[in-house]
């Protein structure tokens, strides 16, 4: 199952979206506190549209930014190296939530 990850380094609170395979979908920003950065998760759940995910192509790489409503960047995908896999975890990340078993 999908689960989220959050670790602490440099002072700052972070999690990771990782797939079943435990690779990481996606990562959030550096937040002050626990109970942030835990905010920050309920907020990628509750913005889980399609048209919330903004694709990208940057540096000879593919990649998404997960966005709320209110415009602000809640995630960034891993790199990917086609647009085909760019799409393919968009598409997933949806799914993955959706088969979530909570915080690690």
């Amino acid at each position: 199952m999908a689960t989220f990850q959050i670790f602490q380094s440099s002072g700052q609170y972070w999690y990771y979206l990782r797939a079943d395979n435990g690779e990481i979908v996606q990562s959030g920003e550096g937040y002050t506190s626990k109970a942030s950065c835990e905010n920050g998760i309920q907020s990628v759940k509750a913005n889980c549209q399609p048209h919330r995910f903004e694709s990208f192509f940057e540096s000879g790489q593919y990649g998404f930014n997960h966005v709320a409503a209110n415009g602000e960047i809640i995630g960034r995908s891993e790199k990917y190296t086609t647009a085909q896999s760019r799409d393919n975890g968009i598409c997933s990340t949806p799914q993955k939530l959706d088969r979530l078993s909570g915080l690690a």
